[in-house]
């Protein structure tokens, strides 16, 4: 009698406890948020040697509904899906911007951009984006913060959120001049006006005005070889379905060439930025005493008061061929990032030599890094000027989470 009762108790406790494993087992799938990843190709972009593609792509495919980007990574690829060299193709840029378009067809405006947190002119419109330095440099947002898309009470009633790549690639296959194509140099591609057909500034004599969609850089003299490719721009997103607990992060684009001037507002001064986006970078070494004067480095610097505060979660930086670190310092001289070139010393895709293939990142310890509401931060941005630069950017990417 007393065994059968004390096998019957044994028999319930194992039931109970396996019924405990179940219940927690389950609790935790259903509070479980994984990461997912989805990769896409753009639509496709044909090229000859010399040739420039710099197109719009809208409503591109991306990932339904209200997420969290955890990271978003992007290469050229060709038909094949092989990885493309940037000494045959050179990825000047890839821009990910964010949009609203109307459910249906109504007399609502066609188009309502969606903006990142600011400065340049009002806010900048790109959401996210990179260039040649793509393939080496890190974008993960670490846990537990995400850039929150899809949300639907952003959207204007109306509206639904879309997205919108474009992508400038330069084919530099049989060109005279491959640094120089790369850099938009205007006599190399034979233009001298801009998209309205006005006259390009005298001292402007490289950057995106020169290397528009459909330009050709020179060729060699009686060079045939190859004809048409077709690339793709193969990009990979990883994300998470949102969740109260991921912590949202502002996308702030800072840029070197930024200029800025105090306007009254309605509630006192107001700071209004005017970003060129790129800038010309003079040869400043001539001989061996200038090069121990200055180390053959051009500097370019801008100031202006940050409009909110928040704890820096992350930090990138956009060079061109020639740069070697661009960098962010508090008000009290503090650095609060810096990102650095990475140059490529091979021939394979993601290391070809003399390329900017990378920039390091920041990923300060959370909460450690901060910037104060109305700080004045100073953006410095640096290249080597042994030889003259066409077309550079400063550029600064950094995601803040409220303090």
């Amino acid at each position: 009698m007393f065994m059968q009762s004390s096998s019957s108790c044994a028999m319930f406790n194992l039931c109970i406890f396996l019924l405990l494993l179940f219940l927690l087992g389950s609790a935790k799938a259903e509070t479980k948020n994984e990461v997912k990843t989805k990769v896409y190709l753009s639509p496709k972009i044909e090229l000859g040697p010399g040739m420039v593609s710099n197109k719009n792509y809208p409503a591109i495919d991306f990932p339904q509904g209200h997420v969290a980007i955890k990271s978003f990574d992007a290469e050229l690829v060709d038909q094949d899906g092989n990885p493309v060299p940037l000494y045959q193709t050179y990825l000047h840029h890839w821009i990910l911007i964010k949009y609203y378009q109307p459910i249906h067809n109504s007399t609502l405006p066609p188009i309502i951009f969606g903006n990142v947190s600011g400065v340049c002119n009002g806010n900048s419109l790109i959401s996210l984006g990179s260039g040649s330095e793509t393939r080496k440099t890190l974008s993960h947002v670490p846990d537990p913060y995400g850039i929150v898309v899809g949300n639907p009470s952003d959207a204007p009633a109306g509206y639904e959120e879309k997205w919108l790549l474009n992508v400038h690639a330069i084919d530099t296959r049989g060109v005279v001049d491959k640094l120089g194509c790369l850099e938009c140099t205007c006599d190399l591609y034979n233009v001298t006006t801009d998209e309205d057909g006005k006259p390009l500034p005298p001292d402007y004599y490289g950057g995106m005005r020169c290397c528009r969609d459909g330009t050709r850089c020179s060729l060699k003299g009686g060079y045939n070889k190859g004809g048409n490719i077709t690339y793709y721009l193969k990009y990979t997103v990883r994300y998470m379905d949102w969740d109260p607990s991921i912590v949202p992060v502002r996308l702030f684009v800072l840029d070197v060439t930024d200029i800025v001037t105090k306007a009254n507002g309605s509630q006192g001064i107001v700071y209004q930025h005017d970003c060129q986006v790129e800038y010309q970078v003079k040869k400043s070494c001539s001989n061996i005493t200038d090069f121990a004067k200055n180390g053959c480095t051009d500097t370019k610097s801008v100031s202006f008061s940050f409009p909110v505060g928040g704890k820096l979660v992350y930090g990138v930086g956009h060079l061109h061929v020639g740069g070697v670190s661009i960098a962010i310092h508090g008000q009290d001289g503090r650095d609060i990032c810096t990102s650095t070139t990475i140059y490529g010393k091979g021939t394979k895709a993601g290391n070809e030599a003399g390329y900017v293939v990378g920039m390091s990142t920041c990923y300060p310890k959370p909460g450690s890094v901060k910037i104060g509401g109305g700080e004045t931060i100073t953006l410095v941005s640096k290249y080597n000027s042994a030889r003259r630069h066409a077309g550079v950017m400063g550029l600064f990417n950094i995601l803040l989470a409220d303090s």
